[in-house]
């Protein structure tokens, strides 16, 4: 399976926005297919889809774009093995539901919810695995046609053989063996005449020749049934890889109590595709590098062998740290123009408060204090509009008193040109030094001690001598004043 033979897909429901668990499936098939030059395929299952379904179909290939996980084949990209929503796949699976009852793999069943559920509970009180018995395989043609010509609603079972087995191997998991009697005839056309999920996505899997299907582990045990169907049609089967699932850090179920978001969320919380991207990439998957990844690179040492059978537990805390190498890591303009491109709960943007020509030194004053646009403007407007200091800062203000801020403007006459010659002569003039010199200056200056949204990742505040000079002598001035004035009246 090399070059464009290779090919992937994420096979998504619209039925809500897409969240963790289903960016980490989309993504590991996309660095599949990148990785061996292959293709990665986009395919909307949306038979069973709610109200609503177009909207979030569109959202989630809007949500692929934004994290640079574009598709080769499928909506909008086209193909030749459209259309990519299954709900106009209608003929292509009309077709084999005709072939399979031509050969007698297939039946129509006419039992109602009630007899069914009748059936399992009597199975149930005798100690037998609930399985449908198969009575309306024993119909004849000829009942078969009065019943629908009476109306009847039937649904379409696929017969499967008794007292044999299902075998293949599992990329991830390693050699599966399902017995076909713990099976049981399954529905693969409800009544209202639509395809059940078995079927349509093996169906489609084949006829759009995928050749790796990487999904999650709670569609193992859809897979025997998906490769009795595809045998009997003589169509190909592909190979299967069931990852392990996404869980809370306390081992539960990931909801949105332990952590799960959806990527609208994050994005809207201002976390940038490469982090998300370089985060989920770890989840469930070694790699041997443990520095910021372009897709490229991600992709080339991305690995089916490199998939773990256990559970992967999200953690916040990593997350924020591939946010942190991003931030970092991103190019002066690029940064610029994600931290100016979000609107903040006042309407406003970063360009409203920060001069045209000091953009640039902004940017790298503020960088390694920023996780979100919404850091950026917060430190945006305390260096340019005004300074609100914090509790902590206003307490270093009065115990510094007012005389130190005094001694400190006192300094600024002799026109110091940098921040070092400036603390050095207000070292020598208040015999203060160490923190209790630069604690008080960052608190006057930047209106906090430290950077308190985010101590796990940023412990400091930007470096007072890039403040110095990004604030310029008449911002400084006032400051000191102002910390003066505060410190006198504490």
């Amino acid at each position: 399976m090399n070059g464009t033979s290779f090919k992937t897909r994420f096979a998504p429901s619209p039925t809500g926005l897409l969240h963790l668990g289903n960016i980490r499936t989309a993504l590991f098939n996309f660095l599949l297919a990148r990785s061996r030059r292959g293709v990665f395929l986009l395919r909307i299952e949306d038979t069973d889809a709610v109200r609503g379904h177009e909207r979030y179909a569109r959202a989630l290939e809007d949500d692929l774009r934004w994290l640079g996980l574009v598709w080769d084949e499928g909506p909008q990209t086209g193909g030749a093995n459209g259309p990519y929503f299954q709900s106009q796949r209608g003929p292509v699976y009309a077709r084999y539901f005709d072939l399979l009852l031509e050969r007698g793999f297939a039946y129509r069943c006419f039992c109602t919810e009630h007899e069914l559920e009748a059936e399992r509970r009597a199975q149930m009180a005798a100690g037998r695995p609930p399985r449908y018995s198969g009575r309306c395989r024993l119909l004849t043609k000829e009942q078969v046609q009065e019943r629908l010509a009476a109306g009847s609603p039937a649904t379409l079972r696929f017969h499967v053989g008794r007292s044999t087995s299902v075998e293949f191997d599992d990329r991830v998991r390693g050699r599966q063996l399902f017995r076909t009697e713990d099976i049981g005839d399954f529905i693969i056309r409800r009544s209202d005449g639509t395809p059940s999920f078995f079927f349509s996505n093996a169906i489609d899997d084949a006829v759009m020749g995928v050749t790796l299907v990487v999904r999650g582990e709670d569609h193992l045990a859809n897979t025997p049934r998906q490769i009795l169907i595809l045998q009997s049609l003589d169509l190909p089967l592909p190979e299967y890889a069931h990852i392990a699932m996404v869980v809370g850090a306390d081992g539960s179920p990931l909801s949105k109590r332990t952590g799960s978001r959806s990527v609208q969320e994050l994005r809207e919380g201002g976390f940038l595709p490469l982090a998300i991207n370089n985060y989920i990439a770890r989840l469930g998957h070694t790699y041997d590098a443990n520095e910021l990844l372009s897709l490229d690179g991600l992709a080339a040492a991305f690995g089916v062998d490199r998939l773990h059978r256990a559970p992967a537990r999200y953690d916040e805390a990593q997350l924020l740290h591939w946010q942190k190498e991003a931030v970092l890591r991103a190019p002066e303009d690029e940064l610029w123009q994600w931290l100016n491109a979000a609107v903040h709960p006042d309407g406003g943007r970063l360009e409203r408060l920060v001069p045209p020509d000091l953009v640039g030194a902004f940017v790298q004053t503020v960088r390694e204090n920023v996780m979100t646009p919404l850091d950026a403007y917060v430190w945006a407007g305390n260096l340019f509009a005004g300074v609100a200091y914090d509790s902590e800062a206003r307490d270093v203000i009065g115990r510094a008193g007012e005389a130190f801020f005094r001694s400190a403007l006192d300094c600024l006459q002799g026109k110091e040109a940098d921040f070092r010659s400036f603390s050095g002569t207000l070292r020598a003039a208040t015999g203060v030094q160490g923190k209790s010199l630069f604690m008080p200056l960052r608190a006057a200056l930047t209106g906090a001690v430290y950077d308190s949204k985010w101590p796990r990742v940023w412990p400091h505040g930007p470096a007072l001598e890039r403040i110095w000079n990004l604030l310029g002598p008449a911002r400084i001035r006032r400051r000191l004043e102002e910390a003066a004035q505060l410190a006198g009246t504490e």
